[in-house]
Parts: structure tokens; C-alpha cells; sequence
């Protein structure tokens, strides 16, 4: 049996994303850290009114909500969003307000007053999760959901207009930890050899691997295509390691748009030039460099058999 019939597809795409990951609350964070949740509340409440400035997913979710528009009326939409916060329902009027500020397509949301989120993923068919925080995304992972925890936005960082641009790392991302593992433990030597010696037999999904066969039948919808979304990866791997990459691809029925081999070079000045709307990475070492010129999320891997027998 081909990977390729082992991702259950789901429509639409449905994102849950953090309030500190949709909007910039570093500063709200801040108060609540130094000073408690009381002086976090009153804080929240003196600026009810105030709109809260773009996160670093904001231009992600805007980018993907705007698929929505293409959809005839009575139609599903392609992509769905859920605020997912760990604010009480009290302090949600300021992050409704900036919502509706922002005319964005988002109208369901929990707000569970501290108790953990991952319970909730299953009833809203999560796709992916993005949050600030180390706790609830690892939680999601353990539970099978793409997630990963988002560095501070960019500075001055201006997204393409036309077309939303996403970009994965290969290994412990859209693969397994397989080959990155034997690459720690044994050295570039023998991981080489052990790609080559595999070449022809395709890599062990990942944790994103699911949400890459989502985005990529999103793509082929009627409207999108590759002028609107394009899908990239971005490695550390070389030539002497690609063409396991690029099979695994094609029994995935799998199109990338871009493909970087890097060859262990940094990351961040290919991102620069790409500019994608989010980049996901395990390592903090790429990730954080990253984060300075694109939005990033490190995901912190967790091994997910996703053809069980």
C-alpha cells in the first residue's frame, strides 16, 4: 500500500491558533509574568479598547482566510480558524474586537480559563495548532496535531501579497526522525550512506507530513493553484541525500513548489529571499535565526505512526 492513501484528507483546513500567537501580547504576557493574573486582568480591561497589534501567524491566517472568498454561497468554507486561549471568556472582548478590527473570517474560539486545550483539538477536527507555549503545543504533538510553538514576530516583515508561501523542514517536520537520528548518533558519514542505501524507498511521515497532504489538495482546488499558495521545503540536506526526498514526494502524490538543499548552510538569508508566511523547523538552531526575517515555529518532534497495521 502506496503512503499516499494513508492521510485521511480533511476539508476545510481548520487551524487553532493562540490569541499571543494571532496578535502581539508580549507585552500583556510581560504584566501578567512580573505582576500576577490579577494585574494581568486589570491591565486587559483598561485597554479593552485598544487594538492589538499583528502576531506572527496574523499573516498566515489572513493569507488562508482569504481562500474563503472563492467559495459560493452554501459552500464550506476551505479554511477554518479557532481562537484556542487560556484567557477567562472575561477577557475575550479585546481579542474579538481586534478580530472584527481586522475583518477576519474567525468565529469560534475557547477560552478555558488555564485548564489545558489539547482536550478540545478532536471536537473542532484540528489540522494545526500554533501557540506561544511550550506546554500546550507539545501536548498537541504527543496527541497527533501539526503544531508548533511561534518565535516573536519579525520586525518591518512584509509578506507577498498575491500568494501565501509556507515553508517545512525536511527531517523530524514533514519526515520521520529516522535519518536526522542516525546523522546525531553516527555522524554525516554513515547518515549518507544510510540515505543512498534507501534511496528508492520512501521516508516515514511526520508530524507535518498529514498537514502538507492537506495544503497540497488545497492547492489543486479551482482558483488557488500555485499562483496563490505555494509549498517549499527548505533543508539542510544536500545532493548526495535529495533523492529520497524527492521519491518520498512522489509517492506522497506530492507537489513542492521550491525545494532548497542547503547542504547545512543557514537558513535564514534563503528565507529572507523567499519571505514565507511561516516556516517550521525542529531545530532550534534554524528556527531561531529564522524567526528574525520570517515567522517560524519550532516543532518539537514526537514519533507518530501514521500507517499503523
Amino acid at each position: 500500500m502506496s503512503q499516499e492513501k494513508t492521510f485521511a484528507v480533511l476539508e476545510p483546513l481548520v487551524m487553532a491558533i493562540s490569541a499571543r500567537a494571532l496578535f502581539d501580547m508580549e507585552k500583556e504576557n510581560a504584566v501578567f509574568e512580573e505582576y500576577g493574573l490579577k494585574a494581568y486582568r486589570e491591565y486587559q480591561s483598561d485597554n479593552e479598547n485598544q487594538v492589538l497589534s499583528r502576531g506572527s501567524a496574523f499573516h498566515l491566517v489572513s493569507g488562508l482566510l482569504q481562500f474563503n472568498e472563492m467559495v459560493k454561497d452554501g459552500e464550506e468554507k476551505l479554511v477554518k480558524v479557532i481562537i484556542m486561549s487560556n484567557n477567562s471568556p472575561d477577557l475575550s472582548l479585546r481579542i474579538f474586537k481586534s478580530i472584527e478590527h481586522y475583518d477576519l473570517d474567525i468565529n469560534q474560539a475557547v477560552f478555558s480559563s488555564g485548564a489545558p486545550l489539547h482536550s478540545y483539538f478532536s471536537s473542532f477536527n484540528v489540522d494545526l495548532f500554533l501557540s506561544r507555549s511550550d506546554a500546550e503545543v507539545s501536548a498537541a504533538i504527543n496527541n497527533g496535531i501539526a503544531a508548533a510553538v511561534l518565535y516573536s514576530p519579525p520586525q518591518g516583515f512584509s509578506p507577498h501579497k498575491d500568494e501565501v508561501r509556507i515553508a517545512f523542514d525536511g527531517d523530524a517536520v514533514l519526515f520521520s526522525e529516522e535519518a536526522e537520528k542516525i546523522y546525531k548518533e553516527h555522524g554525516l558519514d554513515a547518515f549518507i550512506a544510510h540515505e543512498r542505501l534507501k534511496a528508492k524507498q520512501p521516508l516515514p511521515a511526520g508530524p507535518f507530513a498529514k498537514l502538507l497532504k492537506t495544503l497540497a489538495t488545497l492547492q489543486k482546488r479551482k482558483g488557488i493553484g500555485r499562483q496563490k499558495l505555494q509549498l517549499a521545503l527548505v533543508t539542510a540536506r544536500d545532493n548526495a541525500t535529495h533523492e529520497r526526498v524527492i521519491r518520498t514526494f512522489r509517492e506522497w502524490n506530492i507537489h513542492i513548489d521550491q525545494a532548497f538543499f542547503l547542504g547545512g548552510m543557514p537558513k535564514d538569508k534563503v528565507l529572507q529571499e523567499f519571505k514565507p508566511h511561516i516556516f517550521f523547523d525542529d531545530q532550534e538552531t534554524h528556527a531561531m535565526p529564522a524567526s528574525k526575517v520570517a515567522p517560524a515555529g519550532r516543532v518539537p518532534y514526537r514519533r507518530i505512526e501514521l500507517n499503523p497495521k
